[in-house]
């Protein structure tokens, strides 16, 4: 099959996989908290829409290059998850390390209003710059990659705006929320430390998850 649009046959493994991933509490979802707790809802949701383009500009840049290597080589398409797997569990460790600081940082956002576009263009380069997201679109992608059907860099493309779909509903949720409970969330850290923890243990799930599907073959 050599129709420039492929959609993977597990399509539906793969969205379950990514609301996952997009609801641990990471640098991006962080970074939006942050913001509403400092300026509101209005804020925050601009934020999330400059992210979620920066997440899906990362994704295309990592199908490009990853794409045509990943379908010829079946030792890069393993070698790919061994190492991302292992980043994942190195990404969550360190959440939960440094959540009392990450937790601090949320509170701490200035006192300056910045502009809606200021919002997007900064949440834009949270999300082009995402470590989390980088190996999600480079590790866990490709295990749900028809690589029969061909043409792995659409379908690792297709995944990724879809991506970013579940990304806005979902940041754009954390936003409102936090948006609406600021003065609840700002006033106990421990609220905060504790979100960033479990987005920790899930990364490190995740990686482990990652690196079975590798050790497997899958």
């Amino acid at each position: 099959m050599n129709s420039f649009v492929v959609v993977p046959t597990r399509i539906w493994e793969y969205c379950i996989a990514a609301i996952i991933i997009i609801l641990a509490p990471g640098p991006s979802v962080l970074f939006v908290i942050a913001r509403a707790i400092a300026w509101g809802r209005a804020t925050a949701v601009a934020t999330v829409a400059g992210n979620v383009l920066g997440a899906f500009s990362l994704s295309v840049v990592v199908a490009v290059g990853l794409g045509p290597i990943l379908q010829r080589s079946e030792i890069a398409f393993i070698a790919v998850q061994v190492l991302g797997g292992c980043y994942l569990v190195y990404l969550g460790i360190t959440a939960i390390k440094h959540s009392q600081i990450h937790a601090n940082d949320m509170t701490n956002q200035g006192d300056i209003r910045p502009s809606k576009w200021r919002s997007m263009r900064e949440g834009f380069w949270v999300g082009a710059l995402n470590p989390k997201g980088m190996v999600f679109f480079a590790a866990i992608l490709p295990q749900f990659v028809d690589r029969e059907a061909g043409n792995v860099t659409s379908q690792l493309i297709l995944m990724g705006a879809i991506f970013g779909i579940l990304a806005f509903f979902s940041d754009g949720g954390w936003g409102i929320l936090a948006g609406t409970i600021r003065n609840w969330l700002a006033t106990e850290l421990k609220r905060l430390v504790l979100m960033r923890m479990t987005g920790g243990i899930v990364m490190i799930i995740l990686g482990l998850f990652t690196l079975l599907s590798a050790i497997r073959g899958q």
